[in-house]
């Protein structure tokens, strides 16, 4: 089966199909509605055969669709039926989630994506959890508003690698996992991960999606 890997940024819609050896990618941003993004990916990878379609979306989902708004894309997201859009089978997770399950190897792993926001995700065993981390409370706002853009834009490069270094050490002294991954556009500006942690590479994020149709043929 030729699944088609998209997956929604800020700044990018990236995608990916099995069997080729380069992504495709066009511009996203504030006015980038899910029709408009179903329309430019259907135009960017017409030459392409695919049976099925994994999505990252940068927010929460349930039951394969959006339930709140991206704040740095257009409107129109949340219940958005990819599925009858592509006229594919289509699943649909958290970006972080995604991007965690093509970085895991074994056991517990905690995956934490320094972007925009703070994505997160937790896998046990192979079975995915998303998170929403980024949102519980850090100092005088939130982990998200310490170690994600706004926090790099705000205090600076060392302040803010000061912070990710705290909050991954109190989200692991929480979880107790076996291994944290970092991830996320901004994971290259820490000069060293934290102890225990391991880079991972935002490529993962294609991985993982071809990974959610292994997983589903294993189930069924």
């Amino acid at each position: 089966m030729n699944v088609l890997v998209i997956d929604i940024g800020g700044t990018h819609v990236k995608v990916l199909a099995t069997g080729k050896d380069a992504h495709r990618e066009f511009d996203s941003g504030p006015a980038l509605t899910p029709k408009r993004m179903v329309s430019g990916v259907r135009k960017l990878v017409a030459d392409w055969n695919y049976d099925a379609i994994s999505i990252g979306y940068p927010g929460p989902v349930l039951r394969n669709r959006p339930v709140s708004e991206p704040w740095n894309l257009g409107k129109g997201w949340c219940g958005f039926n990819f599925e009858a859009a592509f006229k594919r089978p289509t699943q649909v997770v958290n970006d972080a989630a995604m991007q965690a399950l093509g970085s895991y190897k074994r056991g517990k792993m905690l995956f934490l994506g320094l972007g925009t926001g703070l994505g997160s995700a937790v896998i046990v065993d192979g079975i995915v959890e998303p998170m929403e981390l980024g949102h519980l409370p850090y100092r005088k706002s939130t982990f998200e508003d310490y170690v994600g853009i706004r926090g790099l834009e705000k205090y600076g490069k060392k302040k803010w690698r000061g912070y990710v270094a705290d909050v991954v050490e109190r989200l692991v002294a929480a979880i107790e996992p076996d291994e944290v991954v970092l991830g996320g556009g901004n994971v290259q500006k820490l000069k060293v991960p934290p102890p225990g942690c391991r880079v991972g590479d935002n490529a993962n994020a294609f991985l993982g999606g071809f990974r959610l149709w292994d997983k589903k043929r294993k189930r069924t």
